[in-house]
């Protein structure tokens, strides 16, 4: 398959250097937007075609546009870093792109093929190269692919009319005044996902269900939520936006898999790089139950939570309706799996897995 064409149309009134200089020294997250944009559309007749990179700016939509009514979208997120030397890299994104496939495929849209998506991100990080912000602070260029139904209808079937884009956004790091445990709320009323639905897809609708308990966490004085299995209550699935790993007092550990869990591009990292550090993986049912007790008992020693953007964070206490689990007792190898990957994302350990990707 030949690689996809993209033309460029260059912003005429780019970000000047000295205002670029003040945001790159502190981005944020998700506030400040590069000077271009990325725009590939596909129809049933033409396929993936008109490539596109263009100054940034608002989309002018019809208010029929699919999207707006059934809600069918796709999106990732991933990071490119600067390394010492000046180069750009990004981490893993064939499994963004794997990962995006996935989703399509859930959500009835046409597959953008894996090349293809790996060089639209390249061709938007290589315009925009200047916003790659230094690796001081774990300062990085958040980017975010996404998919979504633009065609001009009210009708319940899979859209004729696909957009994808890319937009970036340079960030600073997660945690301002270095990683501290988050605190979680266990709630017992919302479920993020059933069998059978979208629980394993990035779309926006799980990100959305999932906002009313975050609001439950917030106003119980917490971080984030932790979701259980839709099925039987029982089974630790997931953050709002964040894998969860238990660490055991023989240096094993567990991850959720139910089937219904976001696999995320870190969490399947982890389970690597643990491995080469003599701890073996397991992907299994979690119980609540088995959180409460073993964190009573001590088998439990340390608990992380894992995503594209805060990288690997320690979890704190679990707070619900039934009590309160303190903080395991450890946070030893959460802190030190979380900087064998920022090294490797950022260039300063050896990627031995091949796991960063060139872009300039």
């Amino acid at each position: 398959m030949t690689r996809m064409q993209i033309s460029t149309t260059p912003a005429t009134s780019p970000v000047p250097d000295e205002r670029l200089a003040e945001i790159l020294a502190n981005p944020g997250f998700g506030t400040h937007f590069t000077d271009h944009m990325l725009t590939v559309e596909w129809t049933p007749d033409a396929g993936w075609h008109d490539a596109r990179i263009t100054p940034y700016g608002p989309l002018q939509m019809d208010p029929a546009t699919a999207v707006l009514h059934y809600a069918q979208e796709t999106f990732e997120g991933m990071k490119a870093y600067r390394h010492d030397d000046g180069s750009v890299w990004s981490f893993r994104p064939e499994e963004n792109a794997a990962r995006m496939v996935r989703s399509s495929h859930r959500l009835a849209f046409p597959e953008l093929p894996v090349q293809d998506f790996v060089a639209c991100v390249d061709a938007l990080v290589q315009a925009d190269e200047r916003w790659v912000p230094d690796n001081a602070g774990e300062k990085s260029l958040y980017l975010r692919p996404f998919m979504f139904a633009s065609e001009v209808f009210l009708g319940v079937r899979p859209s004729q009319h696909v957009t994808f884009m890319v937009i970036a956004s340079p960030a600073g790091a997660y945690f301002k005044g270095g990683v501290k445990p988050v605190t979680l709320w266990l709630t017992e009323e919302y479920t993020r996902a059933g069998r059978g639905g979208m629980g394993a897809a990035k779309t926006g609708g799980n990100y959305a269900s999932s906002l009313v308990a975050q609001q439950e966490a917030i106003g119980q004085g917490c971080d984030q939520v932790v979701f259980l299995d839709g099925q039987e209550g029982r089974y630790i699935e997931e953050l709002g936006g964040m894998n969860l790993y238990f660490v055991f007092d023989d240096g094993t550990i567990a991850t959720p898999a139910t089937g219904t869990i976001l696999e995320g591009i870190t969490r399947a990292s982890i389970i690597e790089l643990a491995g080469k550090l003599g701890h073996q993986v397991e992907e299994r049912r979690v119980s609540i139950d088995e959180w409460r007790e073993g964190v009573t008992s001590g088998r439990i020693t340390e608990i992380f939570a894992c995503g594209t953007a805060a990288v690997v964070t320690p979890v704190g206490s679990l707070k619900s309706a039934a009590g309160e689990v303190p903080a395991p007792a450890s946070t030893d190898l959460t802190m030190r799996l979380r900087q064998a990957l920022v090294d490797i994302q950022f260039g300063r350990a050896e990627d031995t897995f091949g796991w960063m990707h060139r872009i300039v």
